[in-house]
């Protein structure tokens, strides 16, 4: 169901829209999905008023019914009219309870439940259905980006840890450890198929001897799923599931299985090779979205386990993750200085040359050395990024040289460094300004000699990860403060890309606001609204403070928050905050000479910004080329040049 019908059902309603604001914002705020259910069967109970017993959220799956949240427990679930409820895509009603289906939750047969004495009226209680299933759409959308960018990113991690993988069983091990963490699960096994296709070996086996666990090929849920070839799920709230849990194995491993959810192995050949097993979910029972997830990692994986075709696959899939990523950077703007800098970029990309990234705080420094990397040869290699503000002097040297097991005391497994990870592809230091004294000494010796030692090691271990710094502050004038060591500058500043602030970049602005607007509202599923010229000329004359950051903060919340057709001043006034600007004219002038320095002063800004472009100056300024020259000789202006130049 689209939010326009879902809009339809609230206009007649003025109690669900109201409930609606509530429900939006509690949406936006909240990050935690059990929480933010609790919350919003409570907010709907207040907004129904006196006589309610209790608020819930339903599910029925197979004939089974579980409350997912609830503001009091109910006995006895009426469960023929909930099915009946759900059958029909309507409201109904029995004795004190009724409830209405929630038709785009984005999971199956959910109702929104009631316990009342008497019952909300049925239109209005369809307005508070529709106002929950829009603030669950709400929720939706801002998990999923998220979920998805933390699980690209642990992806390509650990395609870049498998790659250096050779042993099967540690691959194995290393595998199930990381899907446990990125799905929630007790326990992992990848069961492969032997020589005969009769039996199934599992690793990792907690409690087995020899850490192997051996079935038969059609042995409980996991044999199921290798035979059929496609995923299955088991609850633990559903009897007639738990029947098919393999219980001579638990009794083997010592070990209750709850939930589980089941996917098979597949080869570049089609051909099933095993299956990927998770065991218990940590917090209530695994989702569609978990196993759509773990399909991926299966496929990962199942390259993983290929011997002969292990390298080559693996570098394969990196090379898709790294052109997705690459596809999503972009540096936008047509100002000559953004010009300079892409072309800048575009030289200097392909070699190992050290790179310093100046500009102030939310320009885009991020953004360039994202383009460097993806515009150079080590594009399929990983990018890491560290904040070296955000790292103590202490944890320093353990988070870009790593450290062996037992270093120190919370060191209870060897960990790779930043350096080490970044291996062939590219570092990028942020905030370099912030390192410590005694960091940037570590920092320079490995910059020097291309080489680590972890903490608490003695092997030295090759880098050839390549090294781009950025900043927000002079690093020149720290060196003078002795504050940023003067070898280490040096080290870093083999080659200065400095990113104009985005109040000197004119009609970028325009641009940038239009790109991050159309984005946001596609992610909003709305028409994005036009910017109408005079809320254009407010965007143009703000200082931006916070730059291009602060721009797309902007844009993001008017794509949710505003409701026309058009962008207006008014609609800029909640977000552009008005500040004192510091006065450009003395207060000892008269009128005349004071409206005469600011006309000077004002085109001498726009010709700058345009790169000493007349023709841009002018069309920026609205007037004609050969206007503008008229005004800066009646303003008595200096220009080089002519109208007929």
């Amino acid at each position: 169901m689209s939010y326009s019908i879902q809009i339809e059902r609230l206009a007649g309603c003025p109690r669900g829209s109201e409930l609606l604001a509530r429900l939006v914002n509690l949406a936006l705020q909240e990050d935690d999905a059990d929480r933010f259910l609790s919350q919003l069967v409570t907010t709907v109970e207040k907004a129904a008023g006196e006589g309610v017993i209790s608020t819930s959220i339903i599910q029925g799956v197979k004939g089974t019914w579980r409350v997912l949240a609830t503001t009091q427990t109910v006995d006895r679930l009426p469960e023929e009219m909930l099915a009946e409820a759900l059958d029909s895509e309507s409201y109904h009603s029995a004795g004190l309870f009724c409830a209405t289906p929630l038709k785009s939750t984005g999971s199956v047969g959910q109702l929104l439940a009631q316990t009342a004495d008497p019952l909300t009226d049925p239109a209005v209680w369809d307005s508070f259905a529709a106002a929950v299933e829009f603030a669950q759409g709400v929720f939706r959308q801002r998990q999923e980006p998220i979920q998805r960018a933390e699980r690209l990113t642990a992806m390509l991690e650990m395609t870049a840890q498998w790659n250096r993988s050779r042993e099967t069983g540690e691959l194995l091990e290393e595998i199930a450890k990381t899907s446990t963490r990125l799905l929630g699960a007790e326990r992992a096994t990848i069961f492969l198929l032997d020589s005969s296709g009769q039996t199934l070996v599992g690793k990792p086996a907690l409690g087995v001897e020899g850490g192997q666990l051996v079935i038969p090929s059609t042995a409980g849920v996991v044999g199921e799923v290798v035979q059929s070839g496609e995923p299955r799920r088991v609850d633990s709230d559903i009897a007639s599931e738990q029947r098919q849990i393999n219980r001579e194995v638990d009794e083997q491993l010592d070990f209750e299985t709850r939930s589980l959810l089941c996917v098979p192995l597949v080869n570049s050949d089609n051909q099933t090779i095993g299956a990927f097993e998770l065991i218990n979910k940590i917090r209530g029972n695994f989702s569609d979205s978990d196993q759509a997830a773990l399909v991926d990692l299966a496929a990962h994986s199942a390259v993983a386990i290929e011997n002969t075709q292990l390298v080559e696959n693996l570098e394969t899939k990196r090379r898709i993750v790294a052109d997705e990523a690459a596809g999503q950077v972009h540096l936008i703007g047509k100002c000559n200085a953004i010009q300079q800098l892409k072309q800048t970029i575009e030289r200097i990309a392909d070699t190992d040359l050290a790179i310093l990234i100046t500009g102030e705080n939310g320009t885009g420094k991020e953004v360039v050395a994202q383009m460097v990397h993806y515009l150079s040869a080590r594009r399929d290699e990983v990018l890491v990024a560290v904040n070296c503000a955000a790292i103590t002097e202490s944890l320093l040297e353990s988070e870009l040289f790593g450290h062996e097991k037992g270093a120190f005391t919370d060191a209870h497994q060897s960990r790779a460094g930043k350096f080490e990870l970044a291996d062939n592809g590219t570092l990028f230091l942020d905030e370099i300004g912030d390192m410590s004294l005694g960091g940037q000494a570590k920092l320079l010796r490995v910059l020097e000699e291309k080489v680590v030692v972890r903490v608490g090691g003695s092997k030295p271990i090759t880098t050839g990860a390549r090294v781009i710094a950025a900043t927000n502050q002079r690093l020149a004038k720290l060196v003078e403060e002795k504050k940023f060591r003067e070898d280490l500058f040096f080290r870093l500043n083999v080659v200065t890309i400095e990113i104009p602030p985005l109040r000197d970049r004119g009609a970028d602005i325009d641009e940038l606001a239009g790109h991050f607007l159309e984005v946001f509202c596609r992610k909003a599923r709305r028409e994005a609204p036009e910017i109408s010229a005079a809320a254009r000329q407010r965007l143009l004359s703000h200082p931006w403070p916070g730059n291009v950051r602060e721009l797309r903060n902007m844009m993001e919340r008017l794509a949710y928050l505003s409701s026309g057709d058009t962008i207006e001043p008014e609609d800029l006034a909640f977000i552009i905050s008005p500040r004192p600007a510091e006065s450009l004219v003395p207060m000892n002038l008269s009128l005349n000479d004071a409206t005469r320095l600011f006309q000077c002063g004002y085109i001498q800004k726009h010709i700058k910004s345009a790169g000493d472009n007349m023709t841009e100056a002018a069309s920026m300024l609205g007037l004609h080329r050969s206007n503008l020259y008229r005004k800066m000789r009646q303003l008595e202006m200096d220009h080089e040049g002519s109208p007929d130049d």
